[in-house]
């Protein structure tokens, strides 16, 4: 019994005492700098990631570009105001140009006399406005295309063409050819005149003699339709249009 008034002993208040184990400041404060390290190293990681995911794909894109302008072309047209050549230029622009090619309106212009005027040779630099017009009806037609002129100068049409093709490292050239009987190509070739010349063998000749390919068009009748092809290994070959 314990008399009243007196001490409890302490053994007593040591053994209530409660048992409340409470977190200290600084170990909150710890495991809340580690969670925010944390977050902070995961928004990095994925950061540099992301860097690394856009840098693959800006290498990627220049990968393919790289692609794309090696399989671009350089197809050449020899055109002048004739129907043939405009015939030749709309085959090409239907059966032969791709995306991204380039195509070349060339145009041959003999060199003029050493004796001509002031006036001859300010004339001889204008560009025909038949090229022009064959220019815009190309881009017209074909957009994904980028057209240029082309203008070279010589004695003999057929050996400058087959020069200008080969310096402008062309893929494919195209010209128009009109019909002609068999008997003009025995009185070419009975005259001794060359192939080369301004006469009917300027497409033949450069049938045989390019370095690239070389495809001469001539159109068909509008009762038959289509076109007749002829190349180095093939002649009058019919392609239906």
């Amino acid at each position: 019994m314990v008399k009243n008034g007196s001490k409890i002993p302490s053994f007593c208040l040591a053994k209530i005492r409660p048992h409340v184990r409470v977190r200290s400041p600084s170990m909150q404060l710890k495991g809340n700098v580690d969670s925010s390290t944390k977050i902070d190293e995961q928004k990095t990681e994925d950061s540099s990631r992301s860097c690394n995911e856009k840098e693959t794909k800006s290498e990627d894109v220049t990968k393919v570009e790289a692609q794309v302008k090696i399989i671009a072309r350089k197809v050449m047209i020899v055109v002048d105001s004739s129907v043939e050549a405009k015939n030749a230029l709309l085959w090409a622009l239907t059966h032969t140009v791709q995306s991204n090619d380039i195509l070349v309106l060339l145009y041959f212009k003999k060199i003029a006399s050493k004796q001509g005027s002031d006036l001859t040779k300010e004339k001889a630099t204008k560009v025909p406005s038949f090229l022009c017009s064959m220019k815009n009806m190309s881009q017209m037609k074909r957009s994904d295309v980028q057209v240029e002129i082309s203008i070279a100068e010589g004695k003999e049409k057929g050996t400058t063409i087959v020069e200008e093709a080969k310096k402008q490292e062309v893929t494919m050239l195209v010209m128009g050819q009109k019909k002609q009987p068999i008997t003009w190509r025995l009185l070419l070739t009975w005259a001794g005149r060359p192939m080369g010349t301004n006469g009917g063998g300027v497409v033949d000749y450069c049938v045989q003699n390019a370095t690239c390919m070389a495809v001469a068009v001539r159109r068909k009748s509008k009762r038959v339709g289509g076109y007749l092809i002829t190349t180095k290994r093939q002649k009058d070959f019919w392609l239906l249009a």
